[in-house]
Order: structure tokens, then sequence, then C-alpha cells
């Protein structure tokens, strides 16, 4: 979708992603290996009792699933920023769902303007795990 046709406002819904045990430990050693995230034995004694999905991971997760529905699609001309913020630990099996709604509108010129996104994700419990904005370059019609 073209920059001129967003609105304020416009909302998305993200389907279900569920955190499953081996993409989470496989991420984990890759891209984020403390013992938070791998070692089962050191998890159970923080005040957590259980390994948690690394951060990025369950955003990506979530990401991943707005992607299929995402706003811009081939008017998307790049990412500018994103901000990610942890609000409750993400555990295996988790099923997290969200909403992405357009936040913030901002023409740049006559090719592009930036759109702002805001994400939020929730568990199986209906608790807000994770808040995301990211701001996208996007094309205008013209």
């Amino acid at each position: 979708m073209y920059f001129d046709e967003l609105k304020l406002g416009m909302t998305v819904d993200i389907a279900p992603t569920v955190i499953e045990k081996e993409k989470m430990m496989a991420f984990a050693r890759d891209d984020d290996n403390i013992p938070l995230h791998t070692d089962e034995d050191y998890a159970k004694n923080t005040h957590f009792g259980d390994l948690i999905a690394p951060g990025v991971m369950s955003f990506m997760s979530v990401w991943a699933k707005y992607l299929e529905v995402d706003f811009f699609g081939e008017d998307l001309l790049a990412g500018k920023s994103t901000k990610i913020e942890w609000l409750k630990p993400v555990f295996v099996n988790d099923v997290l769902t969200g909403k992405a709604t357009i936040t913030n509108l901002e023409k740049r010129n006559a090719k592009n303007g930036i759109a702002e996104i805001f994400i939020e994700a929730y568990n199986q419990n209906g608790e807000l795990v994770l808040t995301n904005i990211t701001e996208a370059v996007v094309k205008c019609k013209n």
C-alpha cells in the first residue's frame, strides 16, 4: 500500500505464533547464548523458574506473522528504525498474538514518507509481553 493510502489508526491483527522449544534453543545457541535461554537447570533456579525465550526471537516470531498481513507490501522502500520493549517473559510453548497499528505518518517528499507502526504482542493468557515501534520508509503513488 502506498504512503498516500495509509491512514492513522489503521490496524491489522497478527496471527498466533508458537514459541517452539527446538527453534528457541537453536536461536539462543546461535544468537543469544546465555544460560537463561539455554540451560534448563540454571533457568529453574532463577526467579523465572524456567527457560525464557530470547527477546529478539520472541519479537521476530511476531514480526514474521505481521509480514503475512503487512501494510506496505512492495511499496516498502526500507526500514528506518525499530524499538522493542520486553514487558513479560516468554516461555516455551507460549502462543503470541498481536495487533499492528499505524500511529504516525510523515510525508518526507514527493517520493516517500515515513510510517510508524506500533505492534503489541500478547501471550495466551492475554498478558502484554512486548511492544515495538517500527518506522518504515514507504513510497508515494507519484
